[in-house]
């Protein structure tokens, strides 16, 4: 798999992440921790299903874990600050890029039994190929939380 626009795509949600003066978000959701500790979660998530494809076994990928807030609140905690946990993001978006950047098209090909929720709401459960769901971190998942970071930033009275 070529992995370079979701490479691209993290380093938009790092750049973010990094931007001073993130608040909390204006609807009660996550704030920039959150934000990164679930994105920390689901690419941790993927790549163990990747590997694991690639040993033979045959995971699923649900996406629960990721949403729970006692787990994203233990990851958090596991790191001294945000830089720290922007530090662990990029690296583990860089073990799960490199990890993709080496599935042949057999592996990249195997159903994935995936079950997705959003704000409670079911987006999907049926298998999806491998491919799939890694093109859909960079398509959808990491640009969705990029706009969630950005849209934390502080005003600053008197700038636009």
């Amino acid at each position: 798999m070529d992995t370079t626009a979701l490479r691209s795509t993290y380093d938009r949600l790092l750049d973010a992440a990094a931007v001073p003066d993130l608040g909390d978000a204006h609807d009660g959701g996550w704030n920039a921790d959150q934000i990164l500790a679930h994105v920390l979660s689901v690419d941790a998530s993927i790549a163990a299903v990747a590997l694991g494809i690639v040993a033979g076994s045959r995971p699923a990928f649900d996406n629960r874990i990721s949403l729970d807030t006692w787990n994203l609140d233990r990851i958090i905690t596991e790191h001294s600050g945000r830089t720290n946990l922007i530090d662990h993001v990029r690296n583990q978006a860089t073990i799960l890029c490199d990890i993709a950047d080496q599935l042949n098209e057999e592996a990249a090909s195997v159903a994935v039994p995936t079950l997705l929720l959003s704000n409670d709401t079911l987006v999907l459960d049926q298998p999806i190929p491998l491919a799939s769901l890694i093109v859909g971190l960079s398509e959808n998942h990491v640009p969705a939380h990029t706009q969630q970071l950005l849209d934390l930033r502080v005003a600053v009275p008197g700038h636009a």
